[in-house]
């Protein structure tokens, strides 16, 4: 997910370019939110009571982020009970999973920038009743057209959620606390995406495992928590306003900076191996843990891919402050690391699950760390006007990572062991890693001028 002017803590948000979107085109703040508003030094009462609005808002949007990606990864610890009462295969599984990324990605770039026209809370409002029908076509059947259909449905939700909410933050909290830094906003943001997707898991798969009808109960109390989502999202304060004359609608555009595109295609590279290490984890874990491990647990299944994300989510707070080249550096010794002992607890003569959530987290962290890198890379390497096209393409790269590793983890697993095909993964992104390291260590080299552009 070219620039106009913004309040400077937005403009520092859209800068530091966090994990969960790409910068968007901004159009102008909200006239109705003037300079002298915004200073500190003489608020009115009207002022304060504005901020309060804006304050409450914030975190009713981060609720409502929150809800939308821990609904996203709900079916993870289901698909074993899918499998069991349908008799669906592993490809059939992972096959359902590419059906949420491929929403993901056409969302992501075919409405995830519209906010920028239209409004924050007009675009969120939408993408919140697309999941709330998810949850619905989940609860009217277990069949696989209702588990296709409504996986899609759930992507482009998130498509959509993932860029607004994350610009919808970062806006809130600049009117909340006009001279504060992003630094809050990006946090928020981080830990309700990514700690969303790791709690969606273990909260259904603890209903599964404790509650009647496994296939029904998770989805009702996160159908539920989105229902209130909507509620509070229509209560927050609008941030956008909409431009006169509406400009006329286009796709977001991927683009790949020519001053630096060998950078950049490494920082894809990177993109892709950090998605593809988690969703070998939310696409196949309750699958490893039930056929390799001979682990039947739903929890176990859940608390794994909670593991994992809540590592991403503890790397990129705790590195924060580091160096670009120190977080690129510690993200790709830890996926290489977390894969070693992901291989490690299949190959050992009897499988180790303390071994496999040990590497889910290490794995988990690296990816987040990783990512972090790869975007920041991005955002060094391109030219203010061509941020946002260049952050789409590593997107793009990122999803498809989310996505085609895993439909082919799914065939492989068609044709040879678990322990064949989590070997060869390892192998896979291991090499990778080392082929994109020494480009994507190397010294950036930002472009002066709008760089030539390749559509990519």
């Amino acid at each position: 997910m070219s620039t106009v002017s913004r309040p400077a803590s937005v403009a520092r948000y859209d800068a530091a370019a966090s994990p969960s979107r790409p910068a968007t085109t901004a159009p102008a703040p909200d006239p109705r939110w003037s300079a002298a508003s915004a200073s500190p030094a003489t608020p009115s009462p009207a002022d304060h009571a504005a901020r309060r609005h804006h304050g409450r808002g914030f975190w009713l949007v981060a609720f409502a982020f929150l809800a939308v990606m821990a609904f996203s990864a709900v079916p993870s610890p289901l698909y074993p009970i899918y499998v069991a009462e349908h008799g669906f295969s592993s490809l059939t599984v992972t096959v359902v999973y590419a059906f949420y990324a491929v929403g993901v990605v056409g969302s992501l770039f075919l409405a995830g920038h519209v906010s920028d026209w239209h409004g924050r809370r007009r675009v969120l409002l939408p993408a919140l009743a697309t999941a709330i029908l998810s949850a619905v076509v989940f609860l009217l059947s277990t069949d696989l057209w209702a588990l296709l259909l409504g996986r899609l449905l759930n992507g482009v939700a998130v498509g959509a959620v993932t860029a607004t909410a994350t610009a919808y933050l970062g806006e809130l909290h600049a009117r909340h606390r006009p001279d504060a830094s992003a630094t809050r906003a990006q946090v928020v943001a981080t830990a309700a995406n990514l700690g969303g997707i790791g709690t969606g898991p273990l909260v259904s798969g603890m209903l599964a495992q404790w509650v009647g009808a496994p296939l029904v109960v998770p989805y009702a109390v996160f159908l539920a928590a989105l229902v209130v989502a909507f509620v509070a999202v229509a209560a927050s304060p609008e941030t956008r306003e909409r431009p006169v004359p509406m400009p006329a609608y286009r796709p977001q555009r991927v683009a790949v900076p020519a001053a630096a595109r060998g950078r950049f295609f490494a920082a894809a590279l990177g993109a892709l191996l950090a998605f593809a290490a988690l969703g070998l984890f939310t696409g196949l874990a309750g699958t490893i843990l039930t056929g390799t491990m001979h682990r039947t647990s739903h929890v176990l299944a859940g608390l794994s891919v909670f593991l994992v994300f809540g590592g991403g989510v503890a790397a990129q707070t705790l590195t924060t402050r580091w160096a670009l080249r120190r977080t690129l550096v510690a993200g790709m010794t830890l996926v290489v690391g977390g894969l070693t002992l992901l291989v490690l607890s299949v190959w050992l003569p009897s499988p180790s699950l303390a071994l496999f959530l040990a590497g889910g987290v290490v794995t988990g962290a690296g990816a987040g760390a990783l990512f972090k890198g790869t975007l920041g890379t991005v955002v060094a390497v391109a030219t203010d006007e061509g941020r946002a096209e260049a952050l789409a393409g590593l997107f793009l790269a990122g999803y498809v990572g989310l996505s085609v590793p895993v439909v082919a983890l799914g065939l492989a697993l068609q044709a040879t062991s678990t322990k064949v095909t989590i070997l060869g993964f390892g192998v896979i992104v291991a090499l990778a890693i080392a082929a994109a390291a020494p480009t994507l260590l190397g010294r950036p080299r930002r472009a002066a001028s709008r760089p030539a552009e390749a559509a990519a």
